[in-house]
């Protein structure tokens, strides 16, 4: 069995309890600090807009701030929602972040609205017809990366130009977000914590249309999964226990929503459908008023908070892996096989900060553990 598990952060930079958006933004820092001392690939935060318990609106300028105070660890967004913003600024963004952070950027795009109805067309007008242009969209933001994009056949440049490039990913759920991943031949991260789709047949079919490019000539992937880790597995069950699920009491949010749709803040987060077909969705918030999915697409990951960490097969027990150290890792081992995925980026929804990095920080000192056997 192949020992060498990569995992890395995903941070949706949440607001626990009574802390505030400042005390949130710092502990993401904490979070990204201490992820590099223990030896994790990657930290990428979120996007989500004029939600009260998520704190990142702008994922690049939190980026800049934690590769000042961080050495080597990679960092990246997950994701950019491309829908609403120039290609040609996201390029020039990304690009100066991989020009003062070399070799440490990589570029996560996704095509959610990441806020209710209002607050996407106050931040870009009509989002539908921007998730129509999304093609078109991805390719010009690829061709800004390869430094051949032409506007009315004029070249136009995005700099600074970095010694070394962004790497660029797609984030979704579904067919679609893996289809423009291998027509663009970007990477590609399979939300399972967020679906209830089976994540191998999807990464296959990624796999199998993927078309090399210029920065990206073997298809890579990426699953990210929702993960608490404990020291046993009965305080493993207790922090999961303590995770608000539906029906079981109003959780103040910032959305208006039914009562069977309230979760904790961290999971409402991770739910939401991604306008545009296909019923694909991504890290990004919930809100009742973007509803645009395929109609064929139930409700299971608006309002299902699995625990069973025992389970292989696909479907909602794939979104919550609870547990041991060496359970969790075990999980992560077989879903790994399964899904031929090169590397995991861990999500821990749980609603303290202290619990949340020590399931960060014992998983990955079983996973130090493991390499060495």
């Amino acid at each position: 069995m192949n020992n060498q598990l990569k995992l890395s952060v995903l941070d949706l930079v949440p607001r626990f309890g009574e802390s505030t958006f400042e005390e949130a933004l710092q502990q993401a820092v904490i979070l990204a600090q201490h992820a590099e001392a223990w030896g994790y690939g990657r930290y990428w935060a979120a996007e989500h807009h004029d939600l009260e318990h998520l704190s990142c609106a702008s994922p690049e300028i939190l980026l800049s701030h934690i590769g000042a105070r961080t050495k080597r660890i990679r960092l990246g967004s997950g994701a950019v929602l491309l829908p609403h913003y120039s290609p040609l600024k996201v390029a020039e963004n990304f690009r100066m972040l991989a020009a003062l952070y070399p070799g440490r950027i990589d570029l996560g795009i996704g095509r959610a609205p990441g806020g209710s109805a209002h607050t996407s067309m106050a931040l870009s007008g009509n989002f539908l017809g921007h998730v129509a242009d999304l093609p078109h969209r991805i390719r010009a933001l690829t061709e800004l990366l390869e430094d051949r994009y032409r506007y009315e056949d004029v070249p136009v440049a995005a700099k600074p130009v970095p010694a070394t490039p962004p790497v660029m990913w797609m984030l979704g759920t579904n067919t679609k977000s893996a289809g423009y991943a291998a027509e663009f031949g970007t990477g590609y991260v399979f939300g399972q914590f967020m679906s209830d789709t089976d994540g191998a047949e999807v990464l296959q079919s990624y796999r199998e249309a993927y078309r090399p490019s210029a920065f990206l000539q073997e298809p890579r992937t990426m699953v990210a999964v929702s993960v608490v880790c404990a020291a046993t597995e009965e305080q493993a069950q207790k922090l999961a226990a303590e995770i608000p699920r539906p029906g079981r009491g109003s959780v103040p949010t910032g959305r208006k929503e039914t009562a069977d749709h309230e979760q904790s803040p961290v999971l409402a987060a991770i739910g939401q459908a991604e306008v545009g077909g296909g019923g694909d969705t991504h890290s990004s918030g919930r809100t009742a008023t973007i509803h645009h999915r395929d109609p064929q697409r139930n409700s299971a990951s608006e309002s299902e908070v699995p625990a069973p960490s025992g389970s292989d097969s696909s479907g909602p027990s794939q979104r919550l892996i609870i547990g041991t150290p060496a359970s969790v890792r075990n999980r992560l081992q077989h879903m790994a096989e399964r899904y031929r995925c090169d590397e995991f980026l861990i999500v821990t929804p749980v609603s303290d900060y202290n619990a949340r990095l020590e399931s960060y920080r014992l998983l990955m000192e079983q996973q130090s553990t493991a390499a060495h056997i």
